[in-house]
């Protein structure tokens, strides 16, 4: 096994890569602002511009996971009747089954 073999391996790909990316890391250090003084309140935590980290907003997500379970859902099952194979009828019997399983998620996702 040659260099060059022994170069195109993945380990060694990754090694000279992360070594690359260091060095340019470092090259781009150079150019970066660097602040003399120390600002007010760059000790403090953040908490999306509220004064006092105990009254926090507190999102209601109760409309997302609605939209998120119906999007993950039509999703797989698009992704699964699209990649079913025609020819075999055991499969078509399973992509049924998924619309049908996918048909009823939704009526419980709607029911009102």
């Amino acid at each position: 096994m040659g260099l060059d073999n022994i170069l195109l391996t993945p380990p060694a790909a990754f090694v000279i890569t992360f070594a690359a990316m260091l060095i340019f890391l470092k090259a781009l250090s150079l150019f970066s602002f660097k602040r003399k003084t120390h600002a007010d309140g760059t000790d403090k935590s953040y908490a999306c511009g509220e004064e006092s980290p105990t009254k926090m907003v507190q999102p209601d997500y109760s409309q997302f996971f609605p939209f998120a379970f119906f999007f993950t859902l039509l999703h797989v099952l698009t992704l699964t009747i699209a990649t079913v194979p025609l020819v075999t009828v055991g499969s078509f019997v399973i992509a049924i089954i998924y619309i049908m399983a996918g048909i009823t998620g939704l009526v419980i996702l709607f029911r009102r």
